[in-house]
């Protein structure tokens, strides 16, 4: 809507208000698509759900269509933009059930690996994650690229630089790859009801054909989990990118308004859009962002590890304070160990938070006041100068790299815990079901293992990755001043 503005002489009110005309046309989308998921028992639940998610794109994309031509005077360009970003979401969802679905190799090499023990699950199911952020990086790659250069065709008649218009068509693939969001959230809230109905009927004894009908509608909300958090780091790599682009353009602004404030013309030609990396506040601004990422995620799973002792110790003394609990006579203190998740749910994250916060602070402030010392002149490299004084960019160009290599190892680092947990857990399920030995196996038993190390990376640090390349973004916005 930001970007709309710009173009206001072009569209008009209809540019700003496009972005939530295209979204309440994906609500009832996503709607449509919840209504037409229906399945018989004898059919995989994942090609009911994958049908609902069909409907659901078709129907944007007609939205989306319908959208560009009234109220963006039809430039077809600009809904290719749109395009890109559906078909970009698409894909992330299909490559992302491929990693994870038992019905493909990813998940039954790891299975496989279980034969042989945990170490070998383990090392499997590693290698799997590393191999997940290739294919999705090239589409995400393909997707900037085309939907930049779509928006530039698609703007070429206005007077709005080519970047902008670039920029520009980078928001319309991102709205393009939200248009099924609503779907796909509620494609993530089946997984944990399944996950948490099937520990009902364990529990109760139920018999064994509903449990197997269960076992069935868990393992494709492990798959849906994981597929979501794919799409939610798309749409995120996407959105950052942007977050990115306002950034540099935000620091621009600061420079030509003190410009303005003292009675001067910003130098022709200038602009914050070139971040060199062979300058030192450059160099180690982006090793800080990368190591920010795996900082937060060992904080994070270091917190799962933490809370999962105080768990296992306090099972144990209620063991030991009432025997009855295991002679069937009275029942375990539940409360006890809720209290104990809930609260290191919220005491745990304090640290990992709280680096999010204050690292670019820490980095843009430490450059910004010593860059005397630590900036290193680029032959050639151009500074605008105000009042006699060369104004030193080494905090904001500091920030810029952590803010821009935080995002892409994030990226990596999130697909890569998000699919490898989803597929650990998927093995299991796949051994559950009858392969190698089922249940109660040597290969289950090496199965459990890797599923329990799987855990933190796809319930915790990798969700938490998402949040945390987006507050990185709006965290560097904000604080942009104070870097100059």
């Amino acid at each position: 809507m930001i970007l709309g503005t710009a173009l206001y002489p072009v569209f008009g009110i209809k540019g700003i208000l496009f972005p939530l005309i295209v979204h309440a046309i994906n609500l009832v989308a996503s709607f449509i698509g919840v209504l037409v998921v229906h399945s018989r028992e004898d059919q995989d639940p994942m090609d009911a759900l994958n049908r609902g998610y069909y409907v659901t794109t078709l129907l944007a994309l007609a939205g989306f269509a319908a959208a560009v031509y009234y109220m963006l005077q039809g430039r077809w360009w600009l809904l290719g933009c749109g395009i890109i970003g559906i078909v970009t979401s698409f894909l992330f969802v299909r490559i992302t059930e491929y990693y994870t679905e038992t019905r493909y190799r990813p998940v039954q090499s790891i299975a496989n690996a279980s034969l042989t023990g945990p170490a070998t699950n383990i090392i499997s199911g590693l290698a799997v994650g590393m191999e997940t952020p290739a294919m999705p990086v090239i589409v995400i790659s393909a997707a900037l690229l085309l939907s930049y250069y779509f928006g530039v065709r698609g703007l070429a008649d206005t007077a709005i630089s080519d970047y902008a218009k670039g920029i520009y068509g980078t928001a319309i693939a991102t709205m393009g790859m939200l248009s099924s969001a609503a779907y796909i959230l509620a494609m993530d809230t089946f997984g944990p009801i399944t996950d948490n109905a099937g520990g009902i009927i364990e529990m109760s004894d139920q018999p064994q054909a509903v449990r197997d009908k269960t076992d069935k509608l868990d393992a494709a909300g492990n798959t849906t989990k994981a597929l979501t958090k794919g799409y939610a780091i798309g749409s995120a790599a996407l959105a950052a990118f942007l977050l990115f682009s306002a950034y540099l353009e935000t620091v621009h602004g600061i420079v030509a308004q003190r410009f303005s404030d003292a009675g001067q013309v910003l130098p022709t030609g200038w602009s914050f859009t070139n971040i060199n990396l062979a300058s030192v506040p450059v160099f180690v601004g982006a090793l800080l962002g990368a190591m920010l990422i795996f900082l937060f995620s060992s904080f994070a799973i270091k917190a799962v590890g933490r809370t999962a002792q105080y768990i296992i110790e306090d099972v144990r003394a209620q063991f030991r304070e009432n025997p009855g609990i295991m002679a069937g006579t009275s029942k375990p203190d539940y409360g006890r160990c809720v209290r104990i998740v809930t609260g290191a749910a919220l005491k745990q994250m304090i640290l990992p938070g709280a680096l999010a916060v204050l690292t670019p602070l820490a980095v843009g402030l430490v450059f910004k006041n010593l860059s005397g010392s630590f900036h290193i002149h680029i032959p050639g490299e151009y500074r605008p100068i105000l009042n006699g004084h060369t104004i030193d960019l080494a905090g904001a160009e500091a920030v810029a790299a952590l803010l821009m290599v935080g995002t892409i190892t994030g990226i990596l680092m999130a697909m890569l815990m998000n699919n490898s947990g989803g597929a650990w857990d998927n093995a299991k399920k796949y051994i559950e079901s009858g392969a190698h030995g089922g249940k109660r196996s040597e290969a289950h038993k090496a199965a459990v293992v890797g599923d329990t190390v799987g855990d933190p990376f796809k319930d915790t640090a990798g969700p938490s990755l998402h949040v945390l390349i987006k507050l990185l973004a709006t965290v560097t916005l904000v604080l942009a001043p104070l870097f100059l």
